[in-house]
């Protein structure tokens, strides 16, 4: 009974973040129909994470009768999610002014890393290059380092799946206002761009350096930073206010005065040296016995295994186990409208005489859809 309930979503399949859009917005309540393409059936299970709770069908875009399926879905459908290269779509026969004359009201999402427009809109390209070209990637790593790839988490799925969920989602609600569709243009470069906002305003006030590890969040604070213990693990320190500052230099022992030029970022690097040598003299876990909980801002550097046992986590259910699967449960949450799985991720093709059926084909349309090998 998620906030989005009653909302209709064709996702035509692709990999990272368009299945992690499609993943939200089924979290949250919305029908998400997965479009795999005839190929693939048979493919999928239950690691696939990003396709969970909906379902799907395997069908042939390339023939005419499956170009002719998908409108017909999309008569149905309050958005549609793709994620090809700009073009591949308008040559399929599904384009926008194709799916607008079967419905005038869809919101019409389409994800690149380029976007639609501009000099790179054809070319291949990852998270990697995306976030390159934002100014987020040369802003991550350490001082004297390279810059340090943050996973594909501030291209693919920060800006590219999260912002097109977030735009389908202002689509939508406008269309109900206007009565009218639009094209959702989410470019993971734009997205990468956005999620720098705060930085670049720092970079504007003289607050905020080009040079990798000497800004207040990039690690070149002592007071923001991870820290290796005797043990070999690692404890992150966010100790930005002063009073959390002071906390910090209690509960370590650091009782130097210099201490306390705290924003005196040229004795940055000093301090840093003093903290390795200091957070080395604890395991991890004697630390967290000190801090964690105070308001040190503190918290254990977690491997992927540790996470969801975290209390803090456990108490929350952050974390859900699924057919044998942990992962991450269904977020934000909602006072009334409690967002929930609906279920495991399909096998690609596994709910074609189902889905076809609630969508209004006939039993002689379904088979002659089979013997035409659209799906």
């Amino acid at each position: 009974m998620g906030p989005l309930k009653g909302i209709k979503v064709v996702e035509i399949a692709s990999i990272g973040p368009g299945p992690f859009c499609a993943m939200m917005l089924s979290d949250m309540g919305a029908e998400v129909l997965r479009v795999d393409r005839r190929d693939a059936r048979g493919k999928g299970g239950k690691h696939e994470v990003l396709n969970r709770g909906r379902r799907s069908i395997a069908v042939d875009l390339k023939c005419g009768e499956g170009v002719e399926l998908i409108l017909r879905l999309i008569e149905r459908t309050d958005a549609l999610i793709e994620g090809f290269r700009p073009g591949v779509m308008e040559r399929l026969g599904l384009g926008p002014e194709k799916c607008f004359e079967r419905n005038s009201r869809l919101v019409y999402g389409r994800l690149t890393g380029w976007g639609q427009t501009g000099p790179l809109r054809h070319t291949a390209g990852h998270d990697i290059n995306y976030i390159a070209i934002s100014g987020a990637l040369h802003a991550i790593g350490r001082a004297g380092e390279k810059p340090v790839p943050p996973l594909n988490l501030v291209g693919d799925f920060g800006g590219g799946g999260m912002l097109l969920a977030f735009g389908l989602v202002c689509g939508i609600l406008e269309s109900r206002v206007s009565g009218r569709g639009q094209v959702i243009d989410a470019a993971m470069t734009d997205g990468a761009a956005l999620q720098m906002a705060m930085i670049y305003g720092f970079k504007a006030a003289g607050k905020w350096s080009n040079q990798r590890g000497s800004n207040l969040l990039d690690g070149g604070a002592h007071f923001y930073d991870t820290y290796e213990c005797a043990d070999g693990k690692y404890i992150a320190i966010g100790a930005l206010e002063p009073e959390f500052y002071a906390l910090l230099l209690e509960k370590t022992g650091a009782r130097d005065p210099a201490f306390q030029a705290q924003m005196d970022d040229a004795r940055w690097p000093e301090f840093k040296k003093r903290f390795v040598t200091l957070f080395r003299t604890r395991t991890r876990d004697e630390w967290c016995a000190l801090m964690e909980g105070t308001d040190v801002c503190f918290a254990p550097v977690l491997d992927l295994d540790e996470a969801p046992l975290h209390a803090h986590n456990v108490d929350r259910e952050t974390f859900i186990e699924l057919n044998g699967v942990t992962q991450p449960a269904p977020a934000p949450r909602f006072s009334r409208t409690a967002p929930e799985i609906q279920g495991a991720p399909p096998i690609a093709g596994e709910h074609n005489d189902l889905v076809l059926t609630d969508f209004g084909f006939s039993s002689g349309e379904i088979a002659r859809l089979k013997s035409s090998g659209a799906i």
